[in-house]
């Protein structure tokens, strides 16, 4: 993870983009990344497989959606890996395997 870092961080400088690259900005270019994600899946029916071109595509979003959410974590010294683990610890809380297995409901029905 310290090597991606790294390579981004370098990429950036390299390139006089840190101006760019303010919270806001990274996150808006983070939804945005997001968004291309779900256009992939836009008009497929539940189950339906991609094509390698599809998964291609589906792989570059992903890294660019990584690359983003790092940088933008970087901005607020956040370890996403352990703010990943906290967040399974408060689900795990929220939606206990007993009340919730099968169902997909929001937390706020299980109280």
């Amino acid at each position: 993870m310290e090597e991606l870092r790294n390579q981004i961080e370098e990429f950036i400088r390299d390139r006089d983009w840190e101006q760019y690259h303010a919270p806001k900005n990274l996150a808006l270019a983070l939804s945005v990344e997001v968004a291309e994600i779900v256009e992939i899946f836009q008009w497929k029916n539940t189950g339906q497989e991609l094509t390698a071109d599809e998964i291609e595509s589906l792989r570059q979003e992903i890294g660019d959606v990584l690359v983003y959410l790092l940088e933008l974590a970087e901005k607020y010294q956040i370890d996403i890996i352990q703010a990943a683990k906290d967040k399974m610890v408060l689900n795990e809380k929220k939606y206990p395997a007993e009340l919730v297995k099968g169902k997909a409901w929001k937390y706020t029905k299980y109280q």
